[in-house]
């Protein structure tokens, strides 16, 4: 069973593939930032909000993101 780390850590790594510049580089920013393990309250929620306006403009639209929005809000706010 993957924890709750890797599986965001999963979660934010496709939002960084993604090719969309809304969640892209806040996802891009908070990797780097958590592979430092200097993860701050500022670029967890700028991360949080990019993925919560991604979730209000796409969360229903069908793609593989749409539960990956809710659920990575759900860990990111759990941290």
């Amino acid at each position: 069973m993957i924890n709750q780390g890797d599986e965001l850590r999963e979660i934010i790594t496709k939002f960084a593939e993604s090719g969309w510049d809304l969640i892209d580089a806040p996802s891009i920013k908070w990797l780097d930032s958590n592979l430092n393990e200097k993860v701050s309250e500022i670029v967890t929620n700028e991360l949080i909000t990019a993925v919560e306006k991604a979730d209000s403009e796409c969360g229903n639209c069908g793609c593989e993101f749409d539960p990956l929005y809710k659920r990575a809000l759900v860990l990111l706010r759990g941290i």
